[in-house]
């Protein structure tokens, strides 16, 4: 299956709309972007979901290290300000940013935008609204991003005010500010 797009131009479906249409499809994987397009992602498969799961233990090691933050798997839609829900393949959320949330808000799709994500092409993406998603998520306030490309053999990375900086694979990545400490070495071993 590919990944399809639902035009609901016209028609305003609220977030508890949204967060209930996804409860109730438990099956499918949704997003909705800013646009108020519904985005129904398909499955990845086996080289992809095993990058995917590297991806998030490297984050997750580190930041049970630091205890800087808390890290999310690509089933957490985040609600972002600029009006679309989205679901990053890595996310992390600084500490305070997420305590300040209420609970209701920590357990539905939390209001916030991540301060670090990845997106990993898989073999099925188009890269065009990978970076448009990418470009979504510094409207509403990411710090850092990543988006690794296997099939182009490189990474663009996505920083506050700045223009996307593109490497070719081997790299070796910064966590910069956002991630003191952190490097992810790509391709994985």
């Amino acid at each position: 299956m590919t990944t399809v797009v639902l035009n609901l131009e016209n028609v305003d479906l609220s977030d508890e709309q949204f967060y209930r249409l996804c409860q109730v499809n438990r099956d499918w994987q949704f997003e909705r972007t800013a646009k108020g397009e519904i985005v129904i992602m398909s499955p990845v498969g086996g080289v992809s979901g095993n990058r995917e799961a590297s991806l998030i233990t490297d984050v997750n090691l580190w930041n049970r290290q630091t205890q800087l933050g808390i890290v999310f798997s690509s089933s957490t839609i985040f609600r972002l300000p600029n009006g679309g829900d989205r679901s990053p393949d890595v996310a992390w959320v600084r500490l305070e940013r997420w305590s300040a949330l209420t609970e209701e808000e920590q357990e539905k799709f939390p209001p916030i935008c991540p301060d670090f994500a990845i997106e990993l092409r898989s073999r099925t993406d188009a890269i065009q609204p990978l970076r448009e998603k990418m470009q979504e998520y510094l409207n509403s306030g990411l710090q850092l991003g990543w988006l690794i490309n296997p099939q182009d053999r490189q990474v663009e990375i996505y920083r506050r005010d700045r223009t996307v900086e593109i490497v070719q694979f081997p790299v070796s990545l910064s966590g910069e500010d956002v991630l003191p400490g952190f490097v992810l070495n790509w391709p994985l071993a």
